[in-house]
């Protein structure tokens, strides 16, 4: 068991496997117990069980900070481990509302009915820690190599925050995606879902049983794309506040484990917080400009970053809330 002590990215390899295993539990707990049946998750159930996932994000977030804080563990950077945990997944929580939209959109496009969608996103969850590992992995070695492109990454939150101001966001339409008209062109897709089932046997016009593809393996693939599109945010912002690519990797996927949990209660309120991207923009602009003064006057405190970023987010949730109160009465009607 001694090759457990020895270091991948930083931390020994005991680190990485045993939040490997918190994860495999919850989504085995989750799938196994929860859902282990067809059926529709309610708004009540959604806020519990987001809740639960909260919780333990919340307990790993506190061990983040007692391991490093009580001086068991080094810090890559310098960072304080724990509160650059807390800032991070704060951060990723926030971006990950934006997603609730998009998938509530790709959902409603393949026909996915509700009883199926939690399954789908758990499912989901898998492919998102493989690949924002590899995104994570490749960017922590690239930082390693090469220090400047954390000013590419200011440089870029800064232009995103920006853009995110001063644009409107454009309608989507996942018809025209073309992920979507190249699957349809290169795979056979059936018209109708077949349950839980990813992939069919049928025959086709001689007989023959050939393997097709469902409606839900599609929306499947395209959220996980759209995953991998709000990642380019998410994970620049991360590696602004530290290069520790266990806190990225964590605060990440903690976040996002959350987030499925939360889905089905945010997407019957997600009107109700239209003006959380301005919040988040400047969230953005914040991190960006942090790298540029850290090196120019020095380092912010962490506790600031913490401070500032919550405030920015919480301000934009009660503005939001404030702002579309009306919309809330109506539906009540």
């Amino acid at each position: 068991m001694t090759f457990l002590l020895l270091e991948w990215l930083g931390k020994p390899l005991w680190m990485w496997a045993g939040f490997l295993a918190i994860v495999a539990m919850l989504l085995a707990f989750d799938l196994g117990v929860l859902n282990r049946r067809e059926r529709e998750m309610g708004v009540a159930e959604s806020l519990w069980l987001s809740a639960f996932y909260f919780s333990v994000s919340i307990l790993f977030g506190m061990g983040v900070w007692w391991a490093h804080g009580a001086g068991h563990l080094p810090t890559e950077d310098g960072t304080h481990a724990g509160v650059t945990w807390f800032t991070g997944f704060f951060i990723e929580k926030a971006l990950s509302i934006d997603n609730v939209f998009v998938i509530s959109l790709i959902f409603g496009f393949f026909a996915i009915p509700r009883r199926l969608q939690y399954r789908a996103l758990v499912y989901g969850i898998l492919a998102v820690i493989v690949l924002r590992g590899l995104m994570i992995g490749v960017g922590a070695a690239l930082v390693r190599e090469y220090d400047w492109l954390l000013y590419f990454f200011g440089a870029f939150l800064i232009a995103t925050g920006i853009k995110m101001l001063v644009l409107p966001e454009g309608e989507s339409d996942v018809s025209k995606n073309p992920l979507v008209r190249f699957l349809r062109r290169h795979m056979r897709v059936t018209d109708e879902l077949h349950g839980q089932k990813m992939f069919v046997r049928l025959p086709d016009a001689t007989g023959r049983r050939l393997l097709w593809a469902t409606p839900l393996f599609l929306a499947l693939v395209v959220i996980n794309i759209a995953d991998l599109v709000f990642a380019v945010d998410s994970v620049p912002a991360i590696f602004a506040l530290t290069t520790d690519s266990f806190v990225v990797f964590t605060a990440n996927i903690m976040a996002i484990l959350g987030l499925r949990a939360l889905y089905f209660a945010l997407a019957a309120l997600v009107h109700r917080f239209a003006y959380l991207k301005y919040a988040l923009a400047l969230v953005l602009v914040f991190i960006g400009a942090k790298i540029f003064w850290n090196s120019a006057v020095g380092k912010v405190n962490p506790a600031i970053s913490l401070g500032v970023t919550l405030a920015l987010i919480l301000g934009g949730i009660l503005y939001s809330l404030w702002r579309t109160r009306g919309q809330a009465a109506e539906a009540a009607r």
